[in-house]
């Protein structure tokens, strides 16, 4: 007990160290969980031998991650991305793959070596990418969805992988040049590897026969199915009538605990097991409630993950050999960015959606360890050099926060060049088209879909829309007047448009191309003045709302009821004044002329000086008729 005290206060103390400072440099959570691990490991030796047991546990983050992602996605959704997990996933997997067995090859290893190896090195860090591109709002920009199909291929593509491997027989050259350089470098051979795959002894599938394991693998994914799709509504209505808020905890652990033991019974990976039953409870009711019981475990872990990560990082190894391993890591970066470079361009991606998708999938990942592990138990990698692939993996892990440094570096530098940035793919359509997610367009949007109604968002600043993807709200990046993106919207059976853009001639534009594409389509347009009200008017906008007008309107009321007036009288002189100006704007419309200056203009000068008059006439008669109720009553 108190050995167990001591280190979690260790771990714990690191983190609250290292973590806020290397959010407050900019650096990100996942570079001061590794640099904490550091710390306490290979520099001060505070941790020891536990490190790699206590890895094990910590993995779990990775699979409650999985899970609260396959809440996010619902199976259409999934089914949709279907050409981008087999093909531009499938592609990486294999490409990469073939790549480092040849370059393990011309090291003088044997090609089941060099397959075993190139497995490994394909495969990248679900945890660092994901919670990264989610600390930075970027999950939903088409180079964040882009990299999260590749993630999910890779994470189905273990499956295969661990049962390839003991097929691999082993063949080891007598001497290679990766040998002959460790030799000279630190004089020793390296020997060890991670321990453990599933217990065979625990094993629901040992000894059956191939279509046995087939049949038992798809009667449990049937299972999981079922069970998402009937069972947990009955059993969260009665864990609700128990009114106890620590028991919806209980059944979201319960859920994520039980499936992914037993996909790991029937030697499959657990975390493909959670993200399957993420997927199939995305539409139910509980979602967010099992969102929210999840999301502490999840971080925590998380961060303990990459603690372990940093603290098994064998620094002997490094400094022995610390331009070998260095340079085999960068080069296994190098490597596996150019493959993902080809395959974004193959693939449309541009600009930034490029970078980002090449620099945050280069990097070796997770299950690297455990196909290390398992490769070693098989026969299937030579010992001496399983020590040397754990190191490559966790230094590649280590400098993803680096790559991700110089990701926004190269994207501050494509603004400050003005260059012209790709449209995002407009893969949804709604009645409602909201163009421009300012401060006036957020306010209409979370009316709207808090009402029960679905929107598309477009808007051609890419910081607002990053912004709004942080707060769960998902919009598009382009120039929303282009008249693809508005079919792409929807446009030609929605129902309602708003034009909420801050630039009124964009607005202007958007107004009069969408009145002449869809004569019967009801536009709200957002206006900055009286002027830009007539010329939204005279572009075919139904509805004008000027963007101070009401919150001018509510401080005037707050006025009158401040010099007396009560606040059924000032709400009544509030909305006459409110009717009467819109009335009056309509008609000064008619008569405003954009060549001709308002203040020239004796036409549209004379009749709004007839028309202020009437309100004032209108309103002092409003007063005076409730003064005379009143001392009548009295």
């Amino acid at each position: 007990m108190e050995g167990f005290l001591y280190q979690a206060s260790i771990y714990l103390a690191a983190a609250v160290i290292a973590v806020p400072i290397a959010a407050r440099l900019g650096l990100g959570s996942v570079l001061g969980y590794l640099a904490a691990g550091i710390l306490i490991g290979p520099i001060l030796g505070l941790v020891g031998q536990e490190t790699a047991e206590l890895q094990h546990f910590a993995e779990f983050g990775v699979v409650m991650m999985l899970f609260l992602i396959g809440l996010e996605l619902e199976p259409r959704a999934l089914w949709d991305m279907r050409h981008r997990l087999l093909g531009l996933g499938g592609m990486q997997v294999v490409l990469t793959t073939l790549i480092i067995m040849l370059g393990v090859m011309a090291l003088g290893y044997d090609w089941s070596v060099g397959l075993a190896v190139g497995l490994i090195f394909a495969l990248s860090s679900t945890a660092i990418v994901l919670q990264t591109l989610s600390e930075k709002g970027l999950m939903q920009t088409k180079g964040g969805r882009s990299a999260f199909s590749v993630l999910l291929t890779q994470d189905i593509s273990v499956i295969p992988m661990l049962a390839l491997l003991p097929l691999l027989a082993m063949r080891q050259t007598s001497s290679t040049v990766l040998d002959d350089a460790l030799h000279r470098q630190m004089g020793t051979a390296i020997d060890g590897a991670m321990s453990g795959h599933a217990d065979a002894g625990l094993s629901l599938v040992a000894g059956l026969p191939g279509w046995g394991v087939t049949l038992v693998t798809l009667a449990v994914v049937g299972g999981i199915i079922l069970t998402g799709v009937y069972l947990t509504r009955p059993v969260f209505r009665y864990i609700h009538a128990a009114n106890l808020r620590e028991m919806y905890t209980a059944l979201a652990l319960l859920i994520v605990c039980g499936i992914s033991f037993i996909m790991y019974l029937i030697g499959l990976s657990p975390a493909l097991g959670a993200f399957l039953a993420g997927v199939v409870l995305a539409n139910s009711e509980f979602r967010h409630e099992l969102e929210s019981d999840i999301q502490p475990f999840k971080g925590l872990l998380l961060g303990l993950f990459f603690i372990t990560v940093g603290a098994g990082i064998n620094f002997a190894l490094l400094f022995g050999a610390p331009f070998l391993v260095l340079g085999l890591a960068l080069m296994v970066i190098v490597l596996k960015g150019a493959v993902l470079y080809v395959l974004g361009r193959v693939f449309e991606l541009r600009g930034r959606d490029l970078w980002l998708f090449t620099l945050s999938l280069a990097q070796a990942g997770e299950f690297g360890f455990v196909l290390i592990s398992f490769s070693g138990q098989q026969n299937v990698v030579p010992s001496n050099i399983t020590e040397m692939l754990l190191l490559i993996v966790a230094m590649s892990m280590l400098i993803t926060p680096l790559l991700f440094i110089l990701y926004d570096w190269l994207s501050n530098r494509m603004e400050e060049a003005g260059e012209d940035l790709e449209d995002d793919e407009v893969d949804e359509q709604a009645r409602i088209i909201i163009v421009g997610i300012g401060r006036f367009g957020q306010i209409v949007n979370r009316l709207v879909r808090s009402s029960g109604y679905e929107t598309v968002v477009l808007d051609h600043d890419l910081g607002a829309i990053q912004r709004m993807r942080r707060f769960g709200v998902k919009g598009f990046f382009g120039d929303p007047t282009r008249p693809e993106m508005l079919h792409a919207a929807g446009l030609k059976d929605a129902r309602v448009l708003v034009a909420a853009l801050d630039d009124p001639d964009a607005a202007v534009r958007l107004v009069a191309f969408a009145r002449r594409e869809r004569p019967d389509l009801h536009i709200i347009a957002r206006a900055r003045d009286r002027n830009h009200v007539f010329r939204l008017y005279q572009a075919g906008a139904d509805d004008i709302v000027r963007e101070m007008f009401d919150a001018s309107l509510r401080a005037g009321r707050y006025v009158l009821e401040n010099m007396g007036v009560s606040e059924f009288e000032a709400a009544e002189l509030e909305n006459m004044f409110y009717h009467h100006d819109r009335h009056s704007v309509r008609e000064l419309a008619t008569l405003w002329d954009p060549e001709v200056p308002t203040i020239e203009n004796e036409k549209y000068i004379a009749r709004a000086r007839e028309l202020e008059d009437e309100l004032e006439t209108m309103l002092l008669s409003q007063l005076e008729e409730s003064e005379d109720t009143s001392k009548k009553s009295a």
